[in-house]
């Protein structure tokens, strides 16, 4: 199971060894035990369980046609997770060359106890980048140069208080962090302007519009805090649900209507001047054939476009749902950890087995899939010939810029794709794994890598 996937699964996966009679019997040394039940089939019809299972088909209608995307149009600021409070941006222009032009180290990079998590920001010709130690560097976006660099660690806590995020709004860089604090900088000299303290961690990152910056927490409560003073204004609280992936989710704010995810697969609207709940809709499918659909999770981003909300959740639905009302216009099999990507006539999203798939965003009918894993599936581990893993590479964004489809993927790579085809244009190699999507600023792409390093594509 790769880092994205690092959950609370230990408890259940002890329940399913102790019943489940074909695990007993593959194991080593008679673990199994001799009163391992040995029953066999009975003769008749034989169903498979896959028949069960919904399927992914390109629709025969939409079958060798062509469909609209926009030009690309330059980034001038992307100060939110998302690049903007609803958590869209079509596309850009950036990196048009594609390669790499500055490295450089912004602090510590994941480890045992610590994750590299916070999508980057960028404004006012500085790009702004949450190390997994909550160490915030604002960094030159031309040079990489630091231009300060700021720890909102508290004094007396010990370490290990991974996760969060930043934005950037009002002259502010807004810092959530795993540390359970909230905490405002100045946009340019890095000073402490407020700080305010929650009851537990915030792995997700905050979405800043209007007067509040909104935030989770680790046990789903939604915090809108006041951009003047770190105030609570108001906070809500969905279903506590502790099986999440590692992914520093956002809200999306539209409006005066804010879209909140959580990881009980909830995706709940409410209304930003008072946290008052308009509609809420539960993003969840058990599956037959895999134990993770229960982690209901949703990881990525609701991103708002022409009056509605796209989401997708792990456990397996990816959901057009009216702005309004939250009655879904159509939803599709599939599970994820990012962001679906509306771009003109169509929606990209990226399934947790590495799938790229293109729905048409008005009926959700798709026009084709993609897997950006073939050829780069394999075995690892066991002992003997037992306990063997498949290690399926795990895939982050999708971003159009300049006309190419850019995922960063847990290989160290960028990979560009042909936004009609799917097909690989090229690859560049980043030195290390990334699993935060790529942003964008000024004609370049910044990837935030696993060992602590910001990357200037352009």
């Amino acid at each position: 199971m790769n880092r994205m996937l690092k959950v609370a699964l230990l408890c259940g996966l002890a329940a399913t060894v102790a019943s489940c009679g074909t695990v007993r019997r593959a194991l080593p040394f008679g673990l199994g035990g001799k009163d391992a039940p040995q029953s066999t089939a009975t003769s008749g019809a034989r169903v498979s369980v896959l028949e069960f299972e919904q399927q992914l088909v390109p629709a025969a209608s939409l079958a060798g046609r062509d469909f609209f995307i926009p030009g690309p149009q330059a980034a001038i600021s992307w100060p939110q997770p998302g690049g903007t409070s609803e958590n869209l941006v079509e596309h850009v222009i950036a990196a048009p060359d594609f390669t790499v032009a500055w490295k450089r180290d912004i602090g510590a990079g994941s480890g045992n106890t610590r994750e590299i998590m916070a999508p980057v920001v960028a404004d006012n010709g500085r790009v702004f980048v949450l190390d997994g130690e909550s160490t915030v560097t604002a960094v030159d976006a031309a040079t990489g140069a630091t231009a300060w660099r700021v720890n909102v660690h508290p004094p007396g806590r010990e370490r290990g208080g991974f996760g969060g995020g930043v934005a950037v709004g009002g002259g502010k860089v807004f810092v959530a962090s795993g540390y359970r604090t909230m905490t405002a900088l100045d946009q340019t000299t890095g000073a402490v302007l407020w700080t305010s303290p929650v009851e537990v961690p915030i792995h997700g990152a905050p979405t800043v519009a209007g007067s509040r910056v909104y935030v989770i927490d680790v046990e789903n409560q939604l915090y809108a805090f006041n951009v003047e003073t770190g105030l609570q204004d108001w906070s809500y609280r969905g279903i506590p649900e502790p099986a999440r992936t590692m992914r520093a989710s956002s809200p999306a704010v539209t409006g005066d209507t804010v879209i909140a995810p959580f990881s009980s697969g909830e995706v709940v609207a409410l209304r930003a001047p008072t946290g008052q709940s308009v509609w809420q809709q539960v993003l969840s499918r058990t599956s037959r054939t895999s134990a993770l659909s229960e982690i209901r999770d949703i990881a990525g981003r609701p991103v708002v476009s022409r009056g509605m909300v796209y989401a997708v959740s792990h456990s397996g639905v990816l959901s057009a749902m009216d702005v309004r009302s939250g009655v879904p216009k159509w939803t599709l099999p599939i599970g994820g950890v990012n962001a679906p990507l509306p771009v003109g006539e169509v929606v990209y999203v990226v399934s947790t087995a590495g799938e790229l798939t293109v729905v048409n965003r008005d009926s959700g009918l798709v026009y084709w899939t993609r897997d950006l894993n073939a050829g780069r599936v394999h075995q690892e581990g066991g002992f003997l010939g037992f306990f063997d893993h498949t290690v399926r590479p795990s895939w982050s964004g999708p971003v159009l810029a300049s006309n190419r489809l850019v995922l960063v993927n847990s290989e160290g790579e960028a990979v560009a794709l042909n936004p009609k085809t799917g097909e690989v244009l090229t690859t560049l190699k980043l030195g290390a794994p990334a699993y935060v999507a790529p942003s964008a600023y000024n004609g370049a792409l910044y990837v935030l890598t696993e060992n602590g390093q910001l990357v200037s594509i352009r």
